[in-house]
């Protein structure tokens, strides 16, 4: 049996409390559901990883939120092009339109991909966007028309001022007017793999809601086309 001296306890006991005062911490940290480095952490200790040489500090961070219905839009480097099934995440329904678009239609489209781009949003997003101004608006910006227009209805996705979706300057704004239908697609659960006709008719309740899917394939292509693919590209190739 070893005897320490009173010099020597005094010593100890101040570590021993110390000690005693970090494992308690580590074991109610882990009771409330901390991971053992970030329990130790809690604690003021360090929790350590040799590696070779080196010894790592364990050290915890902050989970990211993702929302699992708005996927990050892919890299953007040179190279990359949209696939298909970046393009398409459901079935593209039958009966799609075909089109020769003028100078107009490929600038608006253009518009409504960049503003999608912008807000860091994927393809299928753009897609989605586009057959829905060509359902509403033939992809034109309209402006006030008198009794010619449909209710107060504006602009490229004919939004409403008395709905709340902007001015009517603002809603004549192509950037304007599509992140105002992206923010509206994204707060819709589920958007991403719906049948394209749903996604939009979520956003834009209108009274014939089957009728954006028909151009699924052309907005597929508009796309395509700003990235010098598909039968738009040479069409595309000059719009900025």
């Amino acid at each position: 049996m070893v005897t320490l001296n009173r010099a020597t306890r005094r010593v100890l006991k101040p570590t021993r409390v110390r000690l005693h005062s970090a494992v308690a911490g580590i074991a109610f940290a882990l009771i409330g559901g901390l991971s053992a480095p970030a329990a130790a952490a809690a604690a003021g200790t360090h929790h350590t990883t040799n590696t070779g040489t080196t010894t790592v500090a364990a050290t915890t961070t902050a989970a990211k939120t993702v929302k699992a219905d708005t996927p990050a839009k892919p890299g953007s480097g040179a190279a990359w092009k949209p696939a298909d099934h970046d393009l398409h995440t459901a079935a593209v329904a039958g009966g799609q339109e075909s089109l020769n678009p003028t100078k107009e239609q490929l600038a608006n489209a253009k518009a409504i991909m960049d503003a999608g781009q912008k807000m860091h949003l994927p393809a299928r997003a753009w897609v989605i966007a586009i057959a829905t101004s060509m359902q509403e608006s033939q992809l034109k910006n309209i402006g006030d028309l008198g009794g010619a227009n449909d209710h107060d209805s504006l602009g490229l996705f004919q939004q409403r001022p008395s709905s709340g979706w902007g001015s009517p300057q603002q809603l004549q704004d192509p950037q304007y007017a599509a992140t105002a239908f992206y923010k509206g697609l994204v707060g819709v659960n589920g958007w991403f793999y719906m049948p394209l006709t749903d996604a939009a008719q979520a956003v834009q309740v209108s009274a014939y809601p089957d009728h954006y899917a028909k151009w699924e394939k052309v907005a597929g292509d508009m796309v395509n086309g700003f990235y010098g693919s598909g039968p738009y590209a040479d069409s595309a190739k000059n719009i900025k």
